[in-house]
This record gives structure tokens, C-alpha cells and sequence, in this order.
């Protein structure tokens, strides 16, 4: 069963959501096209982020703040930041490149593209397998994401694939039932 909107917390509540959540051939490309609403603003360079310190991280808190309101582009490019950042290797790069691909995902549904879904949701599966066997098992948290949940989730977007159908619908949609909830030693954090 879907989370309601509003059910859903905002970690970094002083940071806007996009007008419109991109979607390709839909809307115009954020940053390329003159009517995007970041054309012309200079990507941010956001600082690798410590993953004992993941509260700190505003790059890595407003992506979440994207991805569970239904910018699943906008959050890909966050985390995207935050890849680079990391030097793109080791297991805080991976980790990005996991919750990048599950964004993806989240593109590909609403394009309505079934085998772009699978495909990323089981990308995404696979780095969480990695690192719940690097981290100590299913239980391991990192960045206070528990990483057997992440597993769960790109399973399920991957079994969802086959009925993804095209939307029409305008600006933002939630298309995923789960909201990434980060929790450090048992307390759910919410700025």
C-alpha cells in the first residue's frame, strides 16, 4: 500500500521541490533546454559525504527529500553529485550508484518503459546484494538506510516491471508504494 504524501517527511524542508518532475520527451530537460527550470544555474558540487555522519549530508538528505516525492530524475542527479564525489569507487560511491539506478527505475515507469525498469531495478539489486555481504548482512544500515530493505525494494520494482504501462500524467507522480526512511540507532531522523 502506497504512503500518503503527506505521511511522507521532508529532510531538508527549506530546499524547494522542481515545478515538474522530468520525465524525457515529456517535459523539457531541466538543465539543457532554455524553458528547464535549472537552465543556466551551474550544477552543485556537493562534498563527499561521511557515512557515519550521513545527517550532515544536504545533497544526500534532499535526494531522498526527490526520490519519495516523486523526482526520481532530480534525485538521480543528486546522488549522481554525490557518486563523483565519492571518486565513483568503494562502497559510499556504490552505495550511490544503488539508490541512482532505483531512481532510474522510477524514470522508467513513467515512460512506461517495462524493460528500462527491470533492468535498473535489478542493477540496483545487485549493488545492494553486494553491500549488504560487504556491510555484515540484510540488517547492515548504511547512510541509515537499512540495506536489506533496499534490496527488497529493487526486487520489487524489478517484479513490478512487466505491468508498467506509460502515464500521461502531468508534473509529479509518486509511482513506488515505499519511501526511503533513514533511521540511526533506532530513531527515525527528521529535520
Amino acid at each position: 500500500m502506497p504512503v500518503p504524501t503527506e505521511a511522507r517527511p521532508r529532510f531538508v524542508p527549506d530546499a524547494p521541490l522542481p515545478p515538474y518532475s522530468y520525465v524525457p520527451g515529456r517535459f523539457p530537460h531541466p538543465m539543457s533546454d532554455p524553458a528547464g527550470h535549472l537552465f543556466g544555474k551551474p550544477p552543485e558540487r556537493p562534498p563527499a559525504p561521511d557515512p557515519h555522519h550521513w545527517g550532515e549530508s544536504r545533497a544526500y538528505l534532499y535526494g531522498l527529500d526527490l526520490f519519495n516525492f516523486g523526482y526520481y530524475w532530480e534525485a538521480h542527479e543528486v546522488w549522481e553529485g554525490l557518486w563523483h564525489a565519492c571518486g565513483r569507487t568503494g562502497p559510499t560511491a556504490d552505495f550511490f550508484r544503488g539508490l541512482i539506478k532505483l531512481a532510474a527505475a522510477g524514470v522508467k515507469v513513467r515512460q512506461g518503459v517495462p524493460a528500462g525498469v527491470a533492468s535498473h531495478a535489478a542493477r540496483a539489486a545487485a549493488v545492494f546484494r553486494s553491500a549488504a555481504e560487504r556491510l555484515g548482512g540484510d540488517d547492515a544500515r548504511f547512510f541509515g538506510l537499512r540495506i536489506g530493505d533496499l534490496l527488497a525494494y529493487s526486487r520489487a520494482v524489478e517484479a513490478m516491471a512487466p505491468t508498467v504501462e506509460s502515464d500521461r500524467e502531468d508534473g509529479v507522480k509518486i509511482v513506488f508504494p515505499f519511501v526511503l526512511l533513514p533511521q540511526d540507532d533506532n530513531t527515525v531522523v527528521n529535520r
